[in-house]
């Protein structure tokens, strides 16, 4: 299993930037994206799953926008209206339910670094 993240880069507070990140090597039940800044924790960005339901942090609702293509296997996260607090390496991630369980295997991308200029 693998997940190639792209799109990271430096953008002026305002701007915007759509990241990618393409699974390969299995179907998977919920995709997402994190985030960490320097000196923090890593924290939940988006997460789409079955029927396209989303979660959102508080903190990008309204601003971020996660969408899925099964047929590539691929996650997008649509992010406008950045701001400086965006900076952070953002890591895509994906589950994947373990049959007869209620537990998931869990995978990570190699993140993708996002910059938010002032």
């Amino acid at each position: 299993v693998q997940l190639r993240a792209f799109g990271g880069g430096v953008v002026q507070a305002g701007g915007f930037r759509r990241l990618s990140c393409a699974a390969f090597g299995s179907v998977f039940n919920v995709m997402g994206w994190y985030r960490q800044a320097p000196g923090k924790q890593r924290e939940l960005v988006a997460t789409i799953g079955g029927g396209d339901n989303t979660d959102y942090a508080d903190s990008v609702k309204g601003r971020f926008t996660i969408s899925r293509d099964n047929a590539e296997n691929t996650v997008y996260l649509q992010m406008n209206s950045l701001q400086p607090e965006d900076t952070a390496v953002y890591y895509c991630n994906a589950k994947k339910k373990i049959v007869l369980t209620s537990r998931y295997e869990n995978y990570w991308g190699q993140g993708t670094q996002v910059t938010v200029s002032s």
